[in-house]
């Protein structure tokens, strides 16, 4: 009975040695393509891009009075932080399903006028102390680092 224990427990220890020192798996790169950058659901993606666009122009927009309401920062947080984690999330997606392809097609899809409208608005609210990074979900946070990195905050607004 003891070189049956003894089998199963080299077994074993052979398993865990080999899990153990087993080199890693590589990360799927993403395919090598000259295609369009996009999948073919994308039509969807450009209709969700707009209604988010329109929903953070919409908090920011907002009177500044309502951004220091309990209800009113509510909306002004949600509407950004939707918008900033969708174009950051797809931002880092694209390049990764579709290569070279998808990151030069997402940066242009995320880079128009009212994306820039968006931008300075931000930095605006930010610099007035509507808005501070920790108000935001950790995508979010990272696109929007990038946007005010630059700014300094110069007032302390809703303290009152």
């Amino acid at each position: 009975m003891s070189r049956i224990w003894f089998v199963v427990w080299a077994i074993v220890v052979v398993q865990v040695a080999a899990w153990a020192f087993a080199p890693e798996p590589k990360a799927p790169q993403a395919p090598a393509s000259d295609g369009p950058g996009y999948g073919s659901s994308e039509k969807y993606s450009v209709d969700a891009r707009v209604s988010q666009r329109a929903d953070a122009i919409a908090a920011l927009e907002r009177p500044y009075g309502a951004r220091c309401t309990d209800d009113g920062r509510k909306q002004f947080i949600g509407g950004l932080n939707e918008y900033y984690y969708q174009r950051q999330n797809q931002m880092e997606r694209y390049p990764e399903t579709f290569g070279k392809p998808g990151a030069d097609y997402i940066a242009r899809q995320w880079s128009t006028g009212e994306d820039q409208r968006i931008d300075r608005l931000t930095q605006e609210a930010y610099a007035q102390g509507y808005l501070k990074l920790s108000d935001l979900n950790n995508v979010a946070r990272k696109m929007v680092e990038a946007v005010v990195r630059n700014e300094r905050v110069i007032a302390k607004a809703c303290a009152g």
